[in-house]
């Protein structure tokens, strides 16, 4: 099933350099249009951690394995401008597009989760990237905590301390 990314995923991986982890777990996620806006407004604000984001997007990348995507049904611009009462931009093209196009939704923001659950997206975030790249042995668990620890230095807030802390719900 493909997967559209929020910009808090793309953000918490490529604030480590890593954002191969979430090539090597999906091969190609799709990024509205909105959230590529969103990640060049945080790079004129500082964060460098994007400078090389546009070399991983297709089309700007022959190669690009990040692929730039709009709304493009009346549904999905419906669904878009409905959401963005209570959402960001970025957050509302990608529930709107995934609704539409049964996708898997890509976002740690809560509200934009909540919302995706009540529309019937799939939905996974940070941790749950991390738990699945540990499952398909892509990264030890030892790996993942590593890089759980550092995203946490930077300023995610996470409710665990150890990715093996999903596995006890399990």
């Amino acid at each position: 099933m493909p997967v559209i990314a929020n910009t808090t995923i793309i953000s918490n991986f490529a604030s480590l350099n890593r954002l191969t982890l979430l090539k090597n777990l999906f091969g190609s996620i799709y990024i509205p249009e909105q959230v590529f806006e969103e990640t060049q407004s945080g790079l004129l604000q500082g964060y460098d951690f994007y400078k090389d984001l546009t070399a991983l997007i297709f089309p700007f990348s022959g190669d690009g394995w990040l692929h730039l995507t709009a709304l493009k049904s009346t549904a999905e611009f419906k669904s878009f401008g409905e959401l963005l009462v209570t959402l960001h931009a970025g957050e509302a093209a990608c529930i709107a597009i995934a609704q539409h196009l049964n996708w898997t939704f890509l976002s740690d923001d809560k509200a934009a989760r909540k919302l995706a659950a009540q529309l019937n997206v799939p939905v996974s975030g940070t941790l749950g990237v991390l738990l699945t790249l540990c499952k398909k042995n892509l990264l030890s668990m030892a790996e993942a905590d590593h890089v759980l620890k550092q995203m946490v230095k930077l300023g995610y807030h996470s409710p665990i301390s150890s990715v093996s802390e999903l596995l006890k719900d399990k």
